[in-house]
């Protein structure tokens, strides 16, 4: 079984690499977060989240790889103290801007994912989508987001399997980011720097959560059915996929 925690070669630089690729996309990704904003995902993504959390108290809440700050906006509507980091200072900027576009509180920090800088068991949920499949060492990451959890505290990670060979010869990174030739042969490239690419998941991510202690962990497998039904790249070529972990 692949119980290793997955570290690439160089990551150093593959992170650098990775970086560069997001800063260029910051713009384009910060219109594509602000339109989902203002669709009926926002509020299909209001129900995944919140049916998984407990009702009646405010959470510390620490959004891992924020990008523009689309859960981060969620999260801080609802009335929760939300911290968002990401690598990239260019999608800070678009973050902070959509919180003061959308009238809610939220501190942004630019931070490595896989190296938080913040004290053990300070937030009561660590919530991501769309970044672990970009992480050299994902492995880390997920130590480090439960080391960040206090004790009954919640992990949402919400990714796909963007990277399967199969799929990476005929579509780009995401659906609708409108991304040139260039841009994607250059997550093309990233792919393959990645040893995450080359793993089952979202089996991995049960086995190493459960290699790190973590408590009552839940796969599903219909996310993308319920916040994507449109959306057959999401249904059929990337089988997007939820974790719920507690420390």
């Amino acid at each position: 079984m692949e119980t290793y925690r997955c570290m690439t070669e160089n990551s150093s630089q593959v992170k650098e690499r990775v970086e560069a690729y997001w800063a260029k996309r910051a713009d384009s990704f910060y219109r594509l977060r602000e339109s989902e904003i203002h669709s009926r995902r926002f509020a299909r993504w209001e129900s995944e989240i919140l049916s998984r959390l407990p009702e009646g108290r405010a959470l510390k809440v620490l959004d891992v790889g924020c990008g523009t700050g689309f859960f981060s906006v969620l999260l801080a509507g609802h009335g929760q103290q939300v911290t968002g980091i990401d690598l990239t200072p260019e999608m800070i900027a678009g973050a902070e801007r959509a919180a003061g576009e959308a009238g809610v509180k939220a501190d942004f920090q630019i931070m490595d994912a896989e190296h938080p800088d913040f004290a053990d068991e300070t937030f009561d949920l660590v919530i991501s989508r769309n970044l672990t499949w970009t992480l050299p060492n994902p492995g880390k990451a997920y130590e480090e987001w439960l080391r960040v959890l206090k004790k009954g505290g919640i992990l949402l990670n919400f990714d796909a399997e963007y990277a399967k060979e199969d799929h990476a010869q005929q579509v780009g990174c995401e659906l609708g980011t409108g991304l040139n030739c260039d841009m994607i042969q250059e997550c093309r490239r990233i792919y393959d720097l990645l040893a995450i690419s080359r793993l089952t998941r979202p089996e991995w991510d049960r086995q190493m959560l459960q290699s790190l202690g973590a408590k009552s962990i839940e796969t599903d497998l219909e996310v993308g059915l319920r916040v994507y039904p449109e959306e057959r790249r999401f249904r059929q070529e990337f089988p997007f996929f939820g974790i719920r972990a507690v420390r």
